[in-house]
């Protein structure tokens, strides 16, 4: 590895590691803020739920894709999965900004297979921030094989993540207020 390359990784790793913690933090904060005197973003869950499926497919066509040796095509439809991954982030607070939070209305073992949904769901959103861009930090530095080692764990994490965010959507729109 020359020394340029080594100097750049420092530096995303700085980058990374600042994003990674940062995100969680800042979500946590504004969750704390409501904004006064305006109505509820109440549209905005079956959209945000929608990108999360968008998000899951997109995904499993990037790793066929790159599978059969496209790469130009993965790398346009993990771009599309990261920004697809921002713009949820985006509408998630403004909802929980401009509303009540929900409360799960189901009783039995459905609550709890709802909550560990939900918290499994919630742990690995966060833990699968700096995996992905690490994984896309990789690409950058054409470092194809670290790229490779990573995405083997940032993929089905990320894929998980997308795909429990349809299902706490499913579990929970029976008890959204509106």
């Amino acid at each position: 590895m020359t020394e340029e390359v080594t100097l750049k990784e420092k530096r995303l790793n700085k980058l990374i590691r600042i994003i990674s913690f940062a995100i969680p933090i800042v979500v946590a904060l504004l969750f704390g803020i409501k904004i006064p005197n305006v109505e509820p973003l109440s549209f905005l869950p079956p959209i945000y739920a929608t990108i999360n499926a968008v998000t899951a497919i997109l995904l499993v066509a990037a790793v066929v894709a790159i599978k059969n040796g496209r790469q130009r095509t993965h790398q346009r439809l993990m771009t599309t999965n990261i920004v697809l991954s921002a713009l949820f982030l985006v509408m998630y607070v403004a909802y929980h900004m401009t509303s009540e939070t929900t409360v799960y209305g189901g009783e039995g073992a459905m609550k709890y297979v709802y909550y560990f949904i939900l918290m499994t769901h919630i742990v690995l959103s966060i833990s699968v921030i700096p995996l992905v861009l690490i994984t896309y930090s990789k690409v950058y530095l054409d470092d194809f094989e670290s790229h490779r080692h990573w995405a083997k764990y940032t993929f089905p994490i990320w894929l998980y993540v997308a795909i429990t965010g349809v299902l706490v959507y499913i579990m929970i729109s029976p008890y959204y207020q509106y």
